[in-house]
């Protein structure tokens, strides 16, 4: 006799602390400008969230799609680049897709601001100059290490 489990099997992500999501203005441009390209972000993004941003901060599950960006993070604020991004309306080249989300993670609040996203094909690297200004207006990072980080 076989004993089966009937019980409710937890998806990992059900078992997370969720995290809140915030965008820029820039990014919310960004987004717009790359839609009329890319039509399947929108729901592209949503995946992304679930299935890499939080299994990397939340569950510490390193699938090396993240990268920290140096010389711009701290103890309480990470600055990361999602490199391995699959977009559906780049049929065939799975997560090689060639777009990039740039964003800042809060460790205490759990809390993800999306700061820049391109097409590689437009744009080699993210905008330092945009991460610094987004330092520069962000409430809660001290003043001391904002200037640190973007002196260096």
């Amino acid at each position: 006799m076989r004993l089966y489990f009937t019980g409710h099997r937890k998806h990992l992500s059900e078992s997370m602390t969720k995290i809140n999501y915030k965008s820029t203005e820039a990014f919310k441009r960004d987004l717009k400008r790359l839609l009329k390209r890319f039509s399947s972000l929108d729901t592209d993004i949503e995946v992304a969230k679930t299935f890499t941003i939080e299994l990397f901060h939340l569950q510490k599950i390193n699938k090396q799609a993240i990268f920290l960006i140096p010389n711009f993070c701290t103890d309480e604020l990470k600055i990361c680049k999602l490199k391995k991004f699959a977009c559906k309306a780049l049929k065939g080249r799975g997560v090689k897709s060639g777009i990039r989300i740039i964003y800042a993670y809060f460790v205490l609040t759990n809390t993800v601001d999306f700061i820049e996203m391109y097409f590689k094909g437009e744009s080699e690297n993210e905008d330092k100059e945009r991460i610094k200004e987004y330092l520069s207006s962000i409430q809660g990072v001290p003043l001391a290490r904002t200037k640190g980080m973007m002196q260096k």
